[in-house]
């Protein structure tokens, strides 16, 4: 590699000596004249450099030591240097894959199937609002009854989206000549006897992370705007497989971060001064606001539950391994996972029958059957809480009257403690940084890291840069103490069906270490200032908006969290809402 391309490390060094001469030369006693170091060409690795470098990884060596290591890490760099050559897509996985399941414990076996709740629906509404109001279960009879086409309810929500989509900035590219294709057939093949379930003919949008073949998948960053895929994501598939028209792709925070894209920030259908939260914005808004009849978010840190708690949606994040991430745009292999961002319950655990599945594509995917029964009861089961969470100044009075809806509903209520010994946020970081950083790695290499509009403190580069100093060593160790978490937190829930608690830390953290899954639903509403363009200080004018609470369930045991999740929504009663926007 020549002078113009030398690595990233090799340059850091170099400025590291420079930096540490400077220091010993300031040292120096006025009436001593500094005792230069023997002049090195650029780039060479000093005992200085190293003793710099020792800061960044906590460690300390002897002068001796540091000798050594100055004759032998310029190897280790011209390793790097020869692997770079090697060119790798976001898409290329490693040579391992981590699987949630501890070792020894026998997990539920279960039968794929879906029963809904209801065999008819209400009649048709003649509003075209309300219809696109409606849930998947009510599209879905209609549909299926050919009291409504799916021609008829794809344009209602591509004329929605046009509409509405700009004030939200939740549209990245509208597909509608796809979506009346996959719609007009959806039609003919119901009209003569072939309906492929209930997703057969419901509109949907895909998060823009999800590769469609032929059509931009801008992962909302705008080194990738122009980026297009020859195939499909394998959910996207599955879902064209089950029938469902897919008309937008919708927004996403630039490589799942945040609200902000380069088509701007996106916004909240309740409160437009504000942004929908995390990563899943977009397919968030656009369900809250009617645009579509669900849509398919993912999640790393929080992007789904945070989304679906500001716009007031349901978010289903399931278990780690049961929906493949084929397709997907990665931004971290061990933590990412795809799920249903739906207006209700029920709704989600349709959509993740249609995407569940083994992948041979993607090394974490496992055959994990989904078993689903709508119209199941929850007597007897036990809904696990941890007290210290509803007590802190951060929990609101939506929250609390969430955990008292979910006393009155029958329950065994179960306190919990929440003791665990691993340093999970460490974790988190550690891991999520690191392989955030490998999926990234080109960016940084070629320079196009330069090409986002965001370049100071938090954007994209900064974290890039930053992320890739973290020691290999200090990742491996962090996925070790990661294997040794799984047990106590199989037992944490072990006792009960799911655990209620707020929707964020700790137990958001922990559960995206174990993968777990959760359900994240409205429960409330309060009065709320504007948040304004910012994450700062509240001011303006308040407003109604939505909030909720998550379940979180037993690994692979999704049924049972719906179940629960079911009957706490309609205890509540408040899914039907809809926001101003609509």
């Amino acid at each position: 590699m020549g002078h113009a391309r030398r690595s990233f490390l090799t340059s850091l060094v170099s400025g590291l000596v420079a930096t540490a001469n400077a220091k010993i030369r300031s040292a120096q006693p006025a009436h001593a004249p500094a005792a230069p170091e023997a002049a090195a060409p650029e780039g060479t690795i000093t005992a200085t450099t190293v003793a710099e470098a020792e800061k960044l990884v906590a460690l300390e060596f002897t002068p001796e030591q540091r000798q050594l290591l100055a004759g032998s890490l310029p190897g280790q760099v011209r390793s790097f240097e020869a692997r770079r050559r090697y060119v790798l897509t976001n898409s290329a996985a490693p040579a391992y894959a981590f699987d949630p399941r501890v070792p020894g414990v026998a997990y539920t076996a279960q039968a794929n199937r879906v029963r809904s709740s209801r065999s008819r629906a209400p009649e048709l509404p003649d509003s075209d609002v309300d219809i696109a109001f409606a849930s998947v279960i009510e599209l879905s009879h209609w549909i299926r009854t050919r009291q409504l086409s799916s021609v008829r309810l794809t344009e209602i929500y591509l004329q929605r989206l046009k509409t509405i989509g700009p004030k939200l900035q939740c549209v990245v590219h509208l597909t509608e000549d796809l979506a009346l294709q996959q719609a007009r057939k959806a039609d003919q093949e119901i009209a003569g006897g072939h309906y492929r379930g209930l997703l057969h003919g419901i509109p949907w949008g895909a998060k823009d992370l999800l590769a469609t073949a032929g059509i931009p998948t801008t992962w909302g960053a705008e080194p990738y705007r122009d980026q297009v895929f020859a195939a499909n994501a394998h959910c996207v598939d599955l879902l064209a497989k089950a029938g469902a028209v897919l008309v937008a792709k919708l927004s996403t925070g630039a490589l799942a971060r945040g609200d902000v894209w380069f088509g701007g920030m996106t916004r909240n259908p309740w409160n437009t001064d504000e942004g929908s939260s995390g990563s899943s914005a977009g397919p968030s808004a656009a369900t809250a606001a009617g645009l579509v009849g669900f849509a398919i978010g993912t999640q790393t840190g929080g992007s789904i539950v945070g989304p679906s708690i500001r716009c007031g949606v349901t978010g289903l994040v399931p278990s780690f391994s049961r929906v493949s991430r084929n397709g997907a745009m990665v931004l971290a292999w061990s933590l990412d996972r795809l799920g249903p961002i739906c207006r209700y319950v029920e709704d989600t655990g349709v959509v993740l029958a249609a995407i569940n599945g083994r992948d041979v594509s993607d090394p974490s995917s496992l055959d994990i059957p989904f078993d689903f029964d709508a119209t199941a009861g929850i007597e007897g089961m036990k809904l696990g809480f941890v007290p210290e969470l509803f007590e802190t100044a951060e929990v609101n009075d939506v929250e609390r009257a969430s955990l008292q809806a979910a006393r009155s509903l029958g329950v065994k209520m179960v306190e919990l403690k929440l003791s665990i010994s691993q340093p999970v946020d460490e974790l988190a970081r550690t891991i999520m940084y690191s392989e955030g950083a490998a999926a990234f790695d080109e960016l940084l290499l070629t320079g196009r890291d330069r090409e986002f509009v965001q370049q100071g403190r938090g954007s994209w580069p900064i974290a890039l840069r930053t992320w890739r100093f973290i020691p290999a060593v200090e990742y491996i160790q962090a996925q070790r103490i990661r294997r040794d978490l799984l047990a106590p937190t199989h037992a944490l829930f072990e006792p009960v069906d799911a655990i209620i608690s707020p929707s964020r830390d700790p137990m958001l953290r922990l559960t995206n270490m174990t993968g777990h899954p959760c359900l994240t639903l409205r429960t409330g509403f309060f009065k709320s200032p504007s948040r304004g363009e910012g994450r700062g200080a509240r001011s303006g004018p308040t407003h109604t908006v939505p909030h909720g609470i998550t379940l979180w369930g037993r690994l692979f045991e999704e049924g049972r969290l719906l179940n629960l999740g079911l009957a706490l929504e309609r205890k509540v009663d408040v899914a039907r809402r809809r926001p101003p926007t609509g």
